[in-house]
């Protein structure tokens, strides 16, 4: 961490930047450091570059420069630079040479201030020790590719997560597709929910966009300078077109070591009246909890951001228990809740309900209105208007509004993530000191927030890069580039649905060696190699020759493959002879041999020299040689002779033969019962090509064997002949291989985190003793085995510990010899390790009789189960006898077959695959005898009131009752005893049941059970009610009319359906139509008078009874129409008084202009309507008028001196 008041500086004044290049081009990549005389490392996978032939490294001062030549698709990949703390990745991408498009370039790097800097999205990622990362979090992807593609939205790259130093800057950047848009989008930024940063533009904020033509895309961008730690939090981008729109949010990190007396939260949001401070937030003086009370829900946040309130959850409890005024509201009757929640993918229903039910309203998300689609479903039902999302995603995490008119109510959606599950477990790993780990592990979720622990404690980003978080999709990595031993521990990944657990084991680094180098003989201008094999195929290392480092030339290599080291030395000259090692890069052991150099003498002989071979130890007795499968076999025999011999190869099989058995005369000492006899015979190799092959020449004879196999084992004889004599030398050649692989190790002993592994020695050992074995071990649905030893076994068995309990694992060994390593044993058959179970619990006794015992008992609290075993014993006796053959899988057991008046002591005990666990046994004896218990019966409460059913329906009557022996039950109805087929009684041990298919009349009545037990007893009474429809009432009559009504009259049913009558139901009909229409309903008067019939009408009455079960299926109704006289009127016409329309002439000039009007309505136009004028009367003829034609007419006259009008009022009826 950097020391309070200090800001990180980056080593950097130019970073590197990702770039594309065509195949076979060259690639270069520039940095510039604050300083020069900067140590820069370039490195590429983890690895240092050096440079050579692909790689050039430049230094100029500041300026560091790495060239990429002739680039492949083997050169792309993660590169980076490293100087001082400061780490920056780039990425190199191979296109091919025809594929090669120019494409947009990066986003235009931000500026850096001298306090340090930030990058939110650009094509390189700086890793410094200056600051770590917010926990839960992580760095934006180098090349954006941490935006996930969305094929609806609008966004071809989103804004990602930043971080900054406090005074630096950063820019966040977002394209968008414009290829199918007619209009430049509508790009907004905020702050929060609420905040827009376009009223923010200033000193410390600034809004960019441009549009490239070539690709189409349109960039945004927004900039910030010397950011303060204020300015960290959540933002969101928003982008729309005609008809979509878009949003994605991101967050902002602003790093800086503030003391606790430095934090002034009201200074650092106040506006000052300068411009210098414009695109700061505002913060002033006034009651901010005044503000709030007034406010609408909808602006809690923005308000609460604008004044530094963090905790919202608190401030939300306050403003609840604060009394607030509201007006009331003219267009809703009631209004949105303040906030909803919903569950990732669930829907969620808004509703409102307003005061004019015809009103129109629109839905608003975040000010934009939203248009109903698949997701979005609008429904009016009455007054209530209702908004439907569906499938609710974080997208919909917004603000809603519901405007009516000028008003409108507002509320906020917050969408609940689903808990993240653990979909692919962390492995457990076996590292060395010094190696790379990487932890992986996959979760239900893209893009998750989890947490990593190490033995409990949370893991971050330190100053060392100790551990790296990487995020994949739905993949969480953790990295640890060098492990050492405190590394070793249990590691955990946290979500919010579980975690994942696994255990790495560090060990130190200890080398073996499968094949050590041998000493050598050759001969002059022969080859000489030296070879040996060691564990690790990592392990560097150098050879020496007398102590000194031995230089490669054209005739000394120097190769490594694996875990192979080889020197061959070709054209071996007597300056060869020494001694050579070869010694491990970083472990304190090395191999040595001896080269001895064979110089072949040829005296001079007169001719017919006999043949000879000149070997150090010729005879019958065979000198072994020693070679590895699968390495050349060249056996190199000197010869001479004059003249020159012919040289013979074979190859002595043997074959066991079966001889009577006696006594050995040529070894006496042998034993006599041996009865095998060995017979020889010989196989002539004269090939000179091929896999073996002889190769003769003047002074020496060679024979080579290429890949040696176990069937070139064998006895060779040479034999070399002239017309002067011969000479023979047995060469016994023994070819040494890997053991053979071990068979399926077996699983015994399995404990809780342990397990006792057996394996039976290979069958073939290779030719060399076998030195141990080498044990591994994974977890069934895993690929990765882990070493459980690095020092080999002697033993044929070993205790694997260590393991967790309930996973399922496999075991695998191999054999080792002097070679090497065989290939490893089939997997064991899988298994589990697990501890036996706890004790059962709650033992206890349900019931006794003269033979059995009744136990049951609970599961035991820990361990898998396979089932139980139940025992028993007499008392004072310790030997325990098995209720049962095997295991039970129930928690109850009847136990039989007691002896009578015995008492016995019972245990129960849980097995599972680890064997049984401890057993519970009864506190006291139990004796076995029937016990008397008196007869009782537990009526249920709903039995002992009377039982109502309909007819037709199933009669059930279920009473337990208690007693011991088994009581005898007797049913009686009304005193008789239960007679028929259609009541039928079924008994238990524990129970009584009357049961009745179908439930008629004549079932009603009262029911009596009895239990009896000797001479005890116990009774019970139940009334049955079976009820049916009722009858239609009776009489019914009409007994006055009069003007609009009519009175009816009737007498009640005369079968009530044996329940009480509820009421009845009185219809009337017109005799027209006869269709019924309910006058009134559930009416409990037998009398009632009908109101508003129609005069002149006759009319049918009936009514219906009704009681519990129903109405009655008939009615009664009146036989006779009722009609409803009209009443006698008399038409008097109106007296209307005569008006005197006269009045003197007058005269005007110039005439006027006569107009007529209805209702203010000009009738010049209208074609039924005539005007005439003569001699001064003016006239308005209406045809075939109508009632539409009443109203108020006008004649107005009109000339340069005035106007004149007068009106009257027309009505017009229709005759009767």
């Amino acid at each position: 961490m950097p020391e309070p008041g200090k800001k990180p500086v980056s080593a950097f004044s130019k970073k590197p930047r990702s770039v594309e290049v065509a195949a076979s081009s060259p690639a270069v990549f520039e940095a510039e450091t604050e300083r020069s005389g900067v140590k820069v490392r370039w490195q590429r996978g983890g690895s240092d570059i050096s440079a050579s032939d692909k790689y050039g490294l430049a230094a100029e001062g500041t300026r560091h420069t790495l060239t990429v030549r002739d680039v492949g698709p083997a050169d792309q990949g993660p590169y980076a630079v490293i100087a001082g703390s400061s780490k920056v990745k780039f990425d190199l991408k191979v296109i091919e040479a025809e594929k090669a498009e120019p494409v947009p370039g990066p986003a235009p790097a931000p500026t850096e201030a001298p306090g340090g800097s930030g990058e939110a999205l650009a094509s390189t990622t700086e890793e410094g020790g200056g600051f770590p990362s917010p926990k839960g979090s992580s760095s934006a992807a180098p090349d954006g590719s941490g935006a996930s593609d969305d094929p609806i939205g609008l966004f071809v790259m989103r804004p990602q997560d930043g971080e900054v130093t406090a005074g630096g800057s950063i820019t966040f950047s977002a394209r968008v597709a414009g290829a199918s848009l007619l209009k430049p989008p509508i790009v907004k930024w905020f702050k929060g929910k609420w905040v827009d940063l376009s009223s923010k533009v200033g000193q410390h904020l600034q809004l960019h966009n441009s549009y490239d033509r070539t690709s189409k895309v349109y960039l945004f961008e927004l900039h910030i300078t010397d950011a303060q730690t204020t300015f960290a939090g959540g933002y969101r981008c928003e982008v729309s077109t005609k008809d979509k729109f878009d949003s994605c949010n991101f967050s902002l990190t602003v790093h800086e070591a503030v003391g606790p007396g430095d934090l002034d939260l009201r200074s650092a949001f106040r506006r000052t009246d300068s411009h210098e401070d414009a695109g700061t937030l505002d913060f002033t003086e006034e009651d901010v909890w005044e503000i709030l009370r007034q406010a609408s829900p909808s602006e809690y946040e923005r308000i609460a951001f604008q004044h530094g309130i963090t905790d919202l959850r608190g401030m939300l409890k306050r403003l609840k228990g604060m009394k607030r005024d509201e007006k009331k509201s003219t267009a809703f009757q009631k209004k949105l809740e303040p906030a909803y929640q919903v569950s990732k993918g669930h829907k969620i229903r808004l509703t409102v309900e307003l005061a004019d039910p015809d009103a129109e309203v629109k839905w608003l998300k975040n000010g934009q209105e939203i248009q109903m689609s698949g997701r979005y479903i609008f429904e009016s039902v009455g007054a209530k208007r209702t908004l439907t999302i569906s499938q609710c995603s974080l997208a919909d995490d917004a603000a809603y509004q519901c405007v009516v008119g000028g008003e409108k109510c507002s509320t906020e959606l917050f969408v609940k993530e689903p808990p993240v599950l653990i979909t692919r477990p962390l492995e457990d790993q076996l590292v060395m000191v010094g190696q790379r780990v990487e932890f992986e592990c996959e979760v239900s979720e893209e893009g998750a927030q989890v947490k990593w622990l190490k033995d409990g404690v949370e893991l971050t980003r330190e100053e060392t890069f100790k551990y790296r978080f990487k995020k994949d999709g739905q993949r969480h990595h953790l990295i640890i580039n060098e492990a050492t031993l405190e590394d070793a521990g249990h590691y955990a990944l946290r979500t919010s649905g579980g975690q994942a657990l696994a255990e790495l084991i560090v060990q130190e680094k200890k080398l073996e060696v499968y094949q050590s180098i041998a000493d050598l003989t050759v001969g002059a201008k022969d080859q000489a190699v030296f070879k040996c094999e060691v564990s690790d195929e990592n392990v560097r290392g150098v050879w020496l020759k007398n102590g000194k480092e031995l230089v490669p030339d054209s005739r000394v290599k120097v190769s490594h493959i694996g875990r192979v080291h080889k020197l061959t030395i070709d054209d071996v000259t007597p300056a060869d002879e020494a001694d050579y090692s070869f010694v491990p890069e970083g472990f304190a052991c090395n191999l040595s041999a001896k080269l001895h150099f064979m110089e072949v003498k040829i005296d001079f002989v007169p001719r017919q020299e006999p043949p000879k071979i000149h070997l150090d130890c010729p005879g019958r007795k065979p000198d072994t040689i020693v070679v590895v499968a699968g390495n050349k076999l060249r056996l190199d025999v000197p010869i001479s002779g004059d003249p020159a011999p012919t040289v013979i190869w074979q190859k002595t099989l043997t074959q066991k033969n079966k001889v009577p058995a006696g006594p050995s005369l040529d070894a006496p000492g042998e034993d006599a019962g041996d009865s095998d006899e060995w017979v020889f015979d010989k196989k002539l190799l004269c090939d000179t090509e091929g896999r073996v092959r002889v190769e003769t020449t003047k002074d020496r004879s060679i024979f080579t064997v290429e890949g040696a196999e176990k069937e070139d084992e064998g006895v060779y004889v040479v034999t070399v002949k002239n017309p002067v004599g011969e000479d023979q030398v047995n060469l016994t050649v023994k070819v040494i291989d890997v053991p053979d692989p071990p068979a399926a190790p077996k699983i015994s002993n399995v404990g809780e985190d342990s397990c006792t592994v057996q394996w039976e020695p290979p069958a073939y050992d290779g030719g060399q003793p076998v030195l141990g074995y080498i044990l591994e071990r994974k977890k069934k649905k895993s690929f990765r085995w882990m070493r459980l030893n690095f020092d080999l076994l002697q033993e044929l068995s070993h205790e694997a510990r260590r393991m967790i309990e309930g996973v399922v694992y496999e075991m695998r060994v191999y054999a080792v010899n002097t070679i090497g390593m065989s290939r490893p044993s089939p997997a064991s058959q899988p298994f589990m390790p697990i501890g036996p179970p706890s004790e059962p619990t709650h033992l206890a006794v349900e019931d006794v009789s003269d033979t059995t015992v009744s136990l049951k008992w609970r599961p035991p609290a820990r361990g898998g189960l396979d089932g139980y075993s139940v025992e028993y014993c007499q008392e004072g006796c310790s030997e325990w006898v098995a209720a049962l053959e095997g295991l039970t899988e129930h928690t109850s057991l009847l136990v039989k077959d007691l002896p009578t008046g015995a008492r016995l002591l019972f245990r129960v005990r849980a097995h599972n695959m680890a064997g049984p666990g401890a057993p519970i046994a009864t506190k006291e004896p139990v004796t076995v005898q029937e016990i008397l218990q008196r007869p009782r019966l537990q009526v249920p409460r709903h039995l002992r009131q009377t039982i109502q059913r309909k007819v037709g329906e199933p009669v059930n009557l279920l009473i337990p009752f208690q007693g011991k022996p088994r009581p005898q039950v007797t049913w009686t109805k009304e005193g008789q005893p239960l007679a028929g087929e259609e009541v039928s009684i079924r008994n238990s041990p524990t129970d009584t049941i009357l049961f009745i298919r179908a439930a008629r009349r004549a079932h009603s009545g009262t029911y009596e059970v009895m239990l009896r037990i000797e001479n005890m007893e116990d009774k019970a009474t139940l009334v049955l009610r079976v009820v049916d429809k009722p009858s239609p009432p009776q009489d019914i009559r009409v007994t006055e009319a009069w003007g609009f009504n009519v009175v009816l009259e009737w007498k009640p049913p005369q079968d009530d359906g044996n329940t009480e009558i509820l009421g009845y139901t009185v219809q009337k009909a017109d005799k027209k139509t006869m269709e019924w229409f309910t006058v009134l309903e559930h009416y409990r008067r037998t009398h009632c008078v009908v109101s508003e019939l129609i005069v002149g009408n006759g009319y049918y009455f009936r009514v219906f009874s009704h009681n519990a079960v129903g109405p009655s299926d008939n009615a009664a109704t009146t036989k006779e129409p009722v009609f409803i006289p009209r009443p006698g009127i008399t038409y008097e016409p109106p007296n209307y008084k005569a008006l005197d329309f006269s009045e003197a002439p007058s005269f005007t000039r110039p005439l006027p202009k006569v107009s007529w009007f209805k209702n203010g309505l000009d009738l010049g136009e209208d074609a039924r309507f005539r005007m005439f004028s003569k001699q001064g009367v003016l006239t308005l003829e209406i045809r075939k008028t109508c009632p539409f034609d009443g109203g108020v007419y006008v004649c107005r006259a009109t000339n340069l001196q005035g106007e004149a009008q007068c009106e009257c009022r027309l009505e017009v009826r229709v005759p009767q």
